[in-house]
């Protein structure tokens, strides 16, 4: 009887560990479960910003896919930096038909403010790949792309997790509001399709937040992984995130890395 969770990241990495492949594999140790990796490209990239990057071959991602869905059995999995629309639909035809919870981070803009995707794949990405998602996480500037939207109030992160839904497909739409003014908490908005969601944590003064996007949404797609609903999944990441963010680490230069680790001996 299988009685361990696994979960398949597909990113870019992060060499200095904060954000990327590396962050995801450090917040499915943290939360139990059993991380696997696809790795679309390699990214030099540390806390002050992105310096080069090199993709891997199509024949490579495709051939990395099959040896993970051959062999070891996958019970979510979550999309980070898919830098153009060949590789997305590689990971497409590999998701067809498989029906497990996906969550997508419509990764971007790096936040250094680098752009990590080019413009014809963030199209494909919203008319193509968002239709397979549990939950998509984008935060304010990607959902103004996604929704083609100005976002400056609760009320436009609300319309605009509804216009990710109803529009383009996706099961539901987590429109987080880190880039909010300072003024307000940290707050998302959840939306399933029927029911709108709010999650609201006191916002940390801190520059240290290199890898929270792909953070939180590795920490959902644990806890889908393992089993909970969207609500309860996207309620623990919060706190994961939270916990990270509270005790964020100023390594380096420019934005330091979230502590992975912050949640051991919390309650979530």
């Amino acid at each position: 009887m299988k009685d361990i969770t696994c979960a398949l990241t597909i990113a870019g990495t992060d060499p200095t560990g904060g954000a990327g492949i590396q962050a995801d594999l450090k917040t499915f140790q943290e939360l139990q479960t059993y991380g696997m990796s696809i790795i679309t490209s390699v990214v030099a990239q540390n806390t002050t910003g992105v310096q080069a990057i090199e993709h891997i071959s199509l024949e490579m991602i495709e051939q990395q896919l099959d040896s993970v869905f051959s062999d070891v059995p996958v019970d979510a999995v979550k999309t980070g930096m898919i830098a153009n629309i060949d590789m997305m639909k590689i990971i497409k035809k590999k998701l067809d038909g498989k029906n497990l919870p996906l969550v997508i981070d419509p990764v971007m803009v790096a936040t250094s403010g680098d752009h990590l995707i080019n413009e014809e794949a963030r199209d494909f990405l919203r008319d193509e790949l968002l239709a397979y998602a549990t939950v998509v996480t984008p935060n304010l500037p990607e959902a103004e792309f996604l929704t083609n939207m100005t976002i400056s109030t609760f009320d436009d992160m609300k319309k605009a997790a509804e216009k990710i839904v109803h529009t383009y497909g996706a099961k539901a739409a987590l429109v987080k509001g880190g880039h909010l003014s300072k003024d307000n908490d940290a707050t998302d908005f959840l939306y399933d399709g029927n029911d709108m969601h709010v999650f609201t944590k006191k916002r940390i003064d801190t520059k240290h937040t290199h890898g929270t996007g792909c953070t939180y949404s590795a920490a959902i797609t644990a806890h889908l992984a393992q089993g909970l609903s969207l609500y309860e999944a996207v309620e623990k990441g919060k706190e994961f995130i939270q916990a990270a963010i509270e005790e964020s680490i100023p390594l380096g230069a420019g934005s330091g890395p979230t502590k992975h680790w912050a949640i051991r001996g919390r309650q979530v």
